[in-house]
C-alpha cells in the first residue's frame, strides 16, 4: 500500500513542487477525529433545538389558534441545521485554515488543489457535498487504496489531493541583503501589492522553501519566470537594478506578509 508515494506537481506559473501524498492512514485518523466533533456539534444543536422547540410548543399551546403547521417547520430547521453544521464545518475549515480541518492539522495532513495552489469555496464545497457518497460502503477508502493519486470520488470531482504536511508553512528563513530590506521598506509605495493573491502568496512561498532542492539552471529558470509574472501582477514597472529575482521574490514576500 502506498503511503508515502510522492508526486510532483505544475503552477501555472510553471514552478514544480513535491509533494508526500497523506496516505490511508493519516486520512483516517483525520477523519475519526473531525467526526468526533462534529458529533459533539450536533449533540449540542440537537439539545438546543429540543429545549428551544418544546420551550416554543408550550408557549403556542397556551395561546388559541392552530398551530399545527409548527412542528413540521421545526424539524425543517432541524434538517438544515444538521446540514449546515456537517457540511459547513468541513467546508469552513479547509478555506479558511488552508485546507486543514482540526483533525487534519493533528495528522498534519493538508487539501490542496492538483496545481498546488491552495483550495477554494468551490472545491471544499464539492468534497464536503461528495463526503457521504464516498463514506457509503466505505467507497472513498476503496478509492484511496488503489488510486495512483490516492483521490477519493471527492477529490476527483473537485481536482483536489491531500498531503503531508511538510511542517514548513511559516515564513521561511531568509537571509535578507540590504538591497532587499530597502525594497521591503518601500515596496508597499512602489507597487500594488493588494493586487497580489494569496494563492500567488502560497506560490512564492513554496519557491523560496523548496529552492534548495532545485539544481542551478533550474533555480535560475523558474525565480526569474515568478518574479516576471510577480512583477506585472502588483503592477511594478520594473526590478530595481542590482537585484536578483530571489531577492525580488524575498522582498515581495516580506512586504506582503509584514503589512
Amino acid at each position: 500500500m502506498r503511503f508515502f508515494n510522492r508526486i510532483n506537481l505544475h503552477t501555472p506559473e510553471s514552478v514544480e513542487l513535491e509533494f508526500s501524498l497523506a496516505g490511508i492512514g493519516n486520512r483516517a485518523l483525520a477523519l475519526l477525529i473531525d467526526y468526533h466533533v462534529v458529533a459533539l456539534s450536533l449533540l449540542g444543536f440537537s439539545i438546543l433545538w429540543i429545549f428551544l422547540s418544546t420551550q416554543l410548543m408550550s408557549y403556542l399551546l397556551q395561546r388559541e389558534g392552530d398551530f399545527s403547521a409548527v412542528p413540521p417547520w421545526l424539524l425543517a430547521v432541524f434538517i438544515l441545521g444538521t446540514f449546515a453544521i456537517y457540511a459547513g464545518y468541513f467546508i469552513g475549515f479547509e478555506v479558511y485554515r488552508q485546507g486543514q480541518t482540526p483533525g487534519k492539522r493533528f495528522a498534519k495532513i493538508r487539501v490542496i488543489r492538483d496545481d498546488g495552489r491552495p483550495i477554494g469555496l468551490t472545491q471544499a464545497a464539492l468534497r464536503s457535498l461528495l463526503r457521504p457518497i464516498d463514506d457509503f460502503f466505505f467507497i472513498g477508502a476503496l478509492f484511496i487504496l488503489f488510486g495512483k493519486r490516492e483521490k477519493r470520488i471527492g477529490d476527483w470531482v473537485a481536482g483536489t489531493i491531500v498531503v503531508q504536511e511538510t511542517g514548513r508553512r511559516a515564513k521561511p528563513s531568509l537571509a535578507l541583503s540590504d538591497r532587499t530590506q530597502q525594497l521591503v521598506a518601500h515596496l508597499p509605495t512602489l507597487a500594488n501589492l493588494r493586487n497580489l493573491h494569496p494563492d500567488d502568496l502560497a506560490v512564492i512561498r513554496e519557491y523560496l522553501d523548496r529552492r534548495k532542492d532545485l539544481t542551478r539552471k533550474a533555480r535560475h529558470d523558474l525565480s526569474l519566470t515568478l518574479a516576471c509574472q510577480v512583477r506585472s501582477r502588483i503592477q511594478l514597472e520594473a526590478i530595481p537594478d542590482g537585484l536578483t529575482s530571489d531577492e525580488f521574490l524575498e522582498a515581495v514576500y516580506l512586504a506582503v506578509v509584514q503589512a
